[in-house]
């Protein structure tokens, strides 16, 4: 059995264009059924079984079989969880579960850095799925989620279309979009968006993405590791190309999760909206890999608030919200990996969000007259946009080789 899934093909989610076209095939019948009213339930479970199954076979079948464990191990946690909710609410419980279901994320993030080789839990899509577990342990504890059952957990933490690249999901918010059939001019509305946003990631992706990834960003590398010159043109090149290849790539992956969403009648939530736009660092983060940053506020930094100011912990309001943001874009930069790149990524977001709220306080106070017109916008934003390339030159790892690899 496992050789002949192991012979089988494989196709990676949204890799190339024959995928849509046998995707958008499958699921053509799901959208006759909502459009005369109709969400096929079974038939949709049926296409993202096959379609995920497709996923994980041939050389990736080690992963899949990561995944059913990992889904019924998470499903286990949740149901669990849910029960006990139903009658206490001890904090001990919470957080033990919530431990126990980010686990194995944690093991597989520390695998490379602990034994050097990546652990067999790992899967593609891991982070996104652990994500949306947490997220419900979370509500549930909450009380904002009463009532789950497993398979409504498991058709919510494997939603096909973005079972690998995101956006995260919350569980609320994907039921009642799920359990509430869009009338047929809302059916529409969504299926107009969806196709504007698929050729939109075709763009983004296909295109702007792979001359930037494939052809700019090679020609800069290869010319900055012949130069040995940290400070030449060419590394601005490799600095530019790579946060541009950067950002057209994902979004394009997420623009494609979110059409293919809608065709199935779910309103995924965006996942981008045009970051490089952003006037401050933290507009930024509103902008950019929404729904990782929107979980990590609302789970990490606003918990964490909540919980200093309750026990007392900071006299100085300040002083908490900076700790807080360093807490949390600290622990984003180790959900990347272990690496040193990843963290110092994390550990500059954190200061730039510190010294940001600092700069609009001081501004406030001190700088009351300070203009606030086009010009001044355009500065921001030119500041802005390139501390955001310059740390995404330390994210994408280049400068490992070319400080300590490059002979």
């Amino acid at each position: 059995m496992i050789n002949w899934i192991a012979s089988l093909p494989n196709f990676s989610a949204y890799g190339t264009p024959m995928y849509f076209f046998y995707l958008i095939l499958a699921i053509l019948p799901l959208g006759i059924g909502l459009y005369f009213g109709k969400r096929f339930s079974w038939y949709e479970a049926l296409i993202s079984f096959i379609f995920i199954f497709l996923m994980f076979d041939g050389s990736s079948w080690q992963q899949g079989i990561s995944l059913i464990v990992y889904v019924i191990y998470e499903t286990c946690l949740v149901m669990y969880y849910t029960r006990y909710r139903k009658k206490q609410n001890g904090s001990g419980i919470f957080y033990l579960i919530s431990g126990l279901a980010i686990l194995p994320l944690v093991i597989v993030k520390l695998s490379p850095a602990m034994v050097g080789h990546n652990s067999l839990l790992g899967f593609l899509g891991i982070s996104y799925l652990t994500f949306r577990a947490v997220g419900t342990v979370i509500e549930t504890r909450d009380g904002m989620i009463k009532e789950i059952s497993p398979w409504k957990f498991i058709r919510f933490i494997l939603f096909m279309p973005t079972i690998t690249s995101g956006p995260i999901d919350r569980y609320r918010r994907f039921e009642k979009d799920y359990q509430k059939v869009p009338s047929r001019d809302e059916y529409l509305q969504l299926v107009s968006k969806g196709i504007f946003y698929l050729f939109l990631g075709f763009l983004y992706k296909f295109v702007i993405g792979y001359f930037f990834g494939q052809r700019f960003y090679p020609y800069f590398e290869r010319l900055t590791l012949a130069e040995h010159d940290p400070f030449s043109w060419h590394m601005l090149g490799v600095m530019y190309t790579y946060g541009f290849y950067l950002f057209f790539d994902f979004a394009g992956y997420s623009l494609f999760a979110v059409a293919i969403s809608y065709f199935m009648g779910v309103k995924s939530p965006m996942n981008f909206k045009q970051p490089f736009k952003s006037k401050n660092i933290k507009e930024f983060w509103n902008r950019w890999h929404i729904s990782l940053s929107f979980w990590f506020r609302d789970y990490i930094f606003m918990r964490f608030v909540f919980m200093a100011t309750k026990k007392r912990w900071f006299k100085n309001r300040n002083a908490l919200s900076s700790t807080a943001y360093m807490l949390n874009m600290v622990l984003m930069g180790f959900w990347h990996g272990i690496t040193w790149y990843y963290i110092l990524y994390g550990f500059l977001h954190g200061i730039a969000l510190v010294v940001n709220d600092w700069w609009l306080r001081y501004k406030r106070k001190h700088l009351k007259k300070l203009p606030h017109n086009k010009f001044t916008t355009g500065v921001a934003i030119f500041i802005t946009f390139n501390f955001v390339m310059f740390t995404f030159l330390i994210f994408s790892g280049f400068l490992d080789t070319f400080f300590f690899s490059n002979h």
